[in-house]
């Protein structure tokens, strides 16, 4: 009640930002109360309005910067404070990588406590050029009057931005989006209507090799038949010699989901081509593939480099996808096993080693508690595992596993430093944290992975 009182929307206070919060955020404290600034950099005095109080926390907006940072520039993007899409491009890119040490930190200090400043937390690897990286843009087409709008929703909110351009998008994704709903208008093709449930084309989406230039061009629509559709196939191939694939998606349902279950090729390839390293992959429009091929090298020669391979080790490979990891560790090891529970991951992953010539690798459908439990009583071992889970981080029961079958090291790739940092004070009552290798994917925004060593304890 007392925050009710002191603190009130609408209210504006100064406010000194001691750092920043997981998802780039300044926070300060005003009267022992916590507040979350967007926008704002450790260091700045400022200003603000508060937008939102809830019970332990509030939220505010930057009215003016009394005491700027030199460490603030100005963001490219004219719709950055709308869209969301990035947190960070009022941050010079050398504290970017500095600011997503830190939120490491902050997780490992909240839930490792003591053992936290043991570990050995090692400078973020950033990207010589930290712009227009994301290799597939999926932007939602709906229809305004006579105008055909693509692009993101502004943050918190139902409002379409039409976006002509993006600071991180491959000018390639961005500039066939543009070019395909100018098309669409042309031909009185119209987009999706959410108020009418009306309309044609729900999601325009682009995927570009970044090393091969090949471009896929999906069209997500609400029914398989419309008019104009010959056309548009054929006006959308004239655009660019590197389309070499264009498909339709029908999604006749209005879950969340952008893909619905029916795909159909209208031109060209299905799939297209994408290179990392001494490895291409061939992707369909629904497969998942890492959106920032630049640097998964990075990623993937960091996890290569903590498994610390001889030749003699056997691996297995938790929720392996595709079977990129294993396919990069292939070379190292001696035997590689991997387990997905998507059928059609194990497949891929199976036609990858297959493609490639990697006899030594096994890839099985389920999950690695499973196929652990089950290939340790046939007394098989293995003598690293990797692991690259979702943002909701290691199942308990993976966590247990591990602490039975005690491989010699653990390399966790994560996505989220929160449930990282939960599952680390887990493992550690076996395993000793060598390092953390902080990598940034996504430049420009909150997000951080890193790969992490553990060994097994003497």
């Amino acid at each position: 009640m007392q925050q009710q009182t002191i603190m009130s929307v609408g209210k504006r206070i100064p406010l000194n930002i001691k750092k920043l919060g997981i998802n780039g955020e300044g926070i300060g404290y005003y009267k022992r109360n916590i507040v979350f600034v967007p926008g704002a950099i450790t260091g700045e005095e400022v200003y603000i309005e508060l937008t939102k109080v809830a019970r332990g926390y509030s939220e505010g907006k930057i009215i003016k910067v009394q005491k700027r940072s030199k460490h603030r520039t100005t963001p490219p993007c004219p719709v950055y404070d709308e869209c969301g899409g990035c947190q960070l491009q009022h941050m010079k890119y050398d504290m970017q990588l500095k600011a997503k040490r830190d939120i490491v930190a902050q997780s490992l200090a909240k839930y490792v406590k003591d053992g936290a400043k043991k570990i050995d937390l090692r400078p973020t690897i950033g990207m010589d050029d930290p712009w227009n990286y994301r290799n597939k843009s999926a932007f939602q087409a709906r229809q305004s009057g006579d105008k055909v709008l693509a692009g993101l929703y502004a943050e918190n909110s139902h409002k379409l931005l039409d976006i002509e351009d993006c600071a991180v998008q491959h000018p390639m994704t961005a500039k066939m989006t543009t070019k395909v709903k100018r098309i669409m208008q042309e031909l009185q093709i119209p987009a999706y209507n959410e108020k009418t449930n009306r309309g044609t084309v729900r999601t325009i989406v682009v995927r570009t090799g970044v090393n091969t230039g090949e471009t896929q061009i999906v069209f997500v629509t609400t029914k398989k038949n419309f008019d104009q559709k010959d056309e548009l196939v054929e006006r959308v191939k004239a655009l660019d010699s590197k389309i070499v694939s264009i498909v339709q998606n029908v999604k006749e349902d209005s879950s969340p989901l952008i893909f619905g279950d029916q795909t159909i090729v209208l031109a060209g390839k299905e799939t297209i081509r994408e290179k990392l390293g001494e490895y291409a992959f061939d992707l369909s429009a629904r497969a998942f593939f890492q959106l920032n091929p630049t640097q998964t090298v990075h990623l993937y020669n960091q996890i290569k480099k903590a498994a610390k391979l001889t030749g003699k080790e056997s691996i297995v490979d938790a929720y392996c996808g595709v079977g990129t990891i294993g396919l990069w560790l292939s070379k190292g090891a001696k035997e590689i096993r991997g387990m997905d529970i998507i059928p059609e991951s194990i497949v891929d992953a199976k036609k990858n080693a297959k493609k490639y010539g990697v006899e030594n690798a096994t890839y099985v459908q389920g999950t690695a508690e499973h196929w652990l439990e089950e290939w340790r009583l046939d007394g098989y071992v293995p003598d690293v595992v990797t692991v690259d889970p979702p943002r909701t981080g290691l199942d308990d029961s993976f966590i247990e596993t591990m602490l039975v079958i005690r491989p010699e090291r653990i390399v966790y790739t994560s996505c989220n430093p929160s449930t990282l940092a939960k599952d680390l004070a887990q493992l550690m009552e076996l395993y000793q944290v060598e390092y953390i290798q902080p990598v940034d994917m996504f430049p420009q925004t909150a997000h951080v992975e890193s790969v992490t060593l553990l060994t097994l304890k003497k």
